[in-house]
């Protein structure tokens, strides 16, 4: 016996098996942080910046859903999950970082934390995308499990 759940006793990949579990509801919250330069914060106004290819934020919003929909395409051995519920929110807070927060939900027999962190993470890539005409000293600082509940057990950090 191992402790990663993703690989079998003969050492290989494999799908973790849910069909015994029980389903529950469960909701995670993922963060992304966004480091950009000052000239670049000081675009932002009214909460969002015109960029050539669109208002930033709005964008990002859309493609961290759309993302987080995908999340079973694009991680090897991941759970293809309808989601039930997916939102993000964009702000720029005291440090003036922008701070990205996903919220994935599902009643499901399995967890929901990767499309959560996969929301937060390609949102704060179409951040990046949108902003990197105006400077490339951008940096993606960290993205993480910020909570969890439903499942074996429950989830939070401390901010």
């Amino acid at each position: 016996m191992n402790n990663f759940t993703h690989i079998n006793d003969q050492g290989q990949p494999a799908m973790v098996d849910v069909s015994a579990k029980q389903v529950s509801l469960r909701v995670a919250t993922a963060r992304s942080i966004v480091v950009m330069p000052p000239e670049v914060i000081s675009k932002f106004a009214d909460g969002d910046i015109q960029s050539k290819k669109g208002p930033v934020f709005q964008t990002a919003i859309i493609a961290g859903i759309m993302a987080s929909k995908k999340t079973g395409e694009l991680i090897p051995l991941c759970h293809p999950l309808g989601l039930d519920n997916c939102k993000i929110d964009i702000h720029i807070n005291q440090q003036q970082e922008v701070v990205i927060d996903c919220t994935a939900s599902i009643t499901a027999k399995t967890g929901i934390e990767l499309e959560a962190l996969v929301g937060a993470s390609i949102a704060a890539l179409t951040v990046y995308d949108m902003c990197k005409a105006l400077s490339h000293d951008i940096v993606i600082k960290e993205t993480k499990l910020m909570s969890k509940t439903g499942g074996k057990s429950d989830f939070k950090r401390a901010e």
